[in-house]
């Protein structure tokens, strides 16, 4: 086998819907468990046992990966969770209630999501990263446009679709990613599975009797 040939295989996959979802399942884990700072090519190549130069041949660059694993995330989440982009269907009070729990349940699997989001895909230097980025927000401003509509003002009093998807995402992403905060003002044999179901119905309760339609 001459030189040349050894070259133009190098890198390449030997069987590519193998390879490429190992890498980003690989990803995925590494996210869910690390800031994305410290998630290099490098080491995703390394836990995933396979060459940097396969996952440039995927995905050309981190970013591009980076930016699928937040959509296999969203698509697949993890346990139960609903994600971020479904809709609602039937009674307003119920569906809002099963969104909000899934929201907290996706975002607790997920602790690291929004510093993904905001740190390395709204900051991209690809224009098309950063588009999808914005999409991936609108839909899910709009799957709230779209409850609000279903309801006409029936059960839920009228608000701003923008306001109540940052207000939800961030109650939520503040309590999981402070959670260095939550152990100091809390007693030391707090159970934070526990506390993390009673801030949920906190959360819920303050929500649904915010927009509850007087």
């Amino acid at each position: 086998m001459t030189e040349r040939v050894k070259k133009r295989r190098q890198g390449r996959p030997t069987d590519e819907g193998v390879g490429r979802e190992k890498v980003i399942a690989t990803a995925r884990r590494l996210l869910e468990e690390l800031p994305p700072a410290q998630v290099s090519l490098s080491l995703i190549a390394r836990e995933a046992n396979v060459d940097p130069a396969l996952i440039r041949y995927y995905f050309q660059d981190r970013t591009n990966l980076l930016l699928i694993v937040v959509q296999d995330m969203l698509a697949r989440p993890a346990g139960d969770s609903r994600t971020v982009e479904t809709g609602f269907s039937g009674d307003a009070r119920k569906s809002f209630a099963d969104r909000i729990k899934g929201l907290h349940r996706f975002i607790r699997s997920a602790k690291y999501m929004q510093r993904l989001m905001i740190d390395e895909l709204a900051e991209a230097k690809s224009a098309e990263v950063r588009k999808s980025h914005r999409e991936i927000n609108l839909r899910a401003i709009e799957a709230y446009k779209n409850f609000m509509d279903s309801d006409d003002g029936q059960e839920l009093r009228q608000v701003d679709p923008l306001f109540l998807y940052l207000t939800t995402v961030g109650i939520f992403d503040f309590f999981v990613s402070a959670q260095s905060l939550v152990r100091a003002v809390t007693p030391p044999d707090t159970n934070l599975e526990e506390l993390s179901e009673d801030f949920e119905k906190f959360v819920l309760d303050l929500l649904l009797n915010g927009l509850r339609r007087r």
